[in-house]
């Protein structure tokens, strides 16, 4: 292996003006490792650029994988913060049409009421839970009719109004041209839009 010659510290390239002239084997950008080179590094302009960009470069496989560990939180959390907001959700529905007879078939209201969807929910995911598209319903209709979707559609306009409805409609025939994925930050401006609603309906 072939001695490396000592040469004067003198900075060169991006290093210029900033070598002190001691003899020394061992040099970068022409300045002695053991004199000028961390002065340089610490207290040039060009010495600072390189420096942050060794310290990405040595974190960057560090942040990559906490990166990493916090999509996968939040995509292994998806599923029971859905779970959390249609609890929520279909609360405040109940709350919001206790008295009201069903909306499908007209029955008198009972404390078994669920929290029907017009628009089918594992269907139409931008509408699972807006307030519009869900309503007091009879286990009759909203499971052993699955629905109950004719009577619904009658009654609804009359529930809802008639802009309200043609706007629900409209929304629907959106659902299906969009690409949609829920996020965490979505999902809990959801939930928490409709404990404020309970807390009004409980005041």
């Amino acid at each position: 292996m072939i001695e490396p010659k000592e040469k004067p510290c003198k900075g060169t390239g991006l290093a210029k003006g900033y070598g002190c002239g001691k003899m020394t084997k061992h040099r970068v950008y022409g300045l002695g490792k053991m004199c000028c080179y961390s002065g340089w590094l610490l207290n040039s302009e060009n010495g600072r650029i390189k420096l942050d960009r060794a310290r990405l470069k040595v974190t960057k496989p560090r942040r990559d994988f906490e990166n990493f560990k916090q999509e996968r939180k939040e995509r292994s959390d998806l599923p029971n913060l859905i779970k959390s907001v249609k609890k929520v959700c279909h609360e405040y529905i109940r709350l919001r049409d206790k008295g009201k007879p069903c909306i499908s078939c007209g029955t008198p209201w009972h404390q078994e009421f669920q929290a029907g969807h017009f628009y089918k929910a594992e269907l139409f995911s931008t509408i699972k839970f807006h307030e519009l598209n869900i309503h007091g319903q009879c286990v009759q209709c909203n499971i052993r009719k699955d629905g109950n979707e004719s009577q619904y559609r009658v009654n609804l306009p009359l529930r809802i109004g008639e802009d309200n409805f043609k706007a629900l409609d409209d929304l629907a025939s959106l659902d299906k041209k969009v690409d949609f994925k829920w996020n965490r930050d979505t999902l809990i401006e959801i939930r928490n839009y409709y404990r404020n609603k309970i807390k009004e309906l409980k005041k």
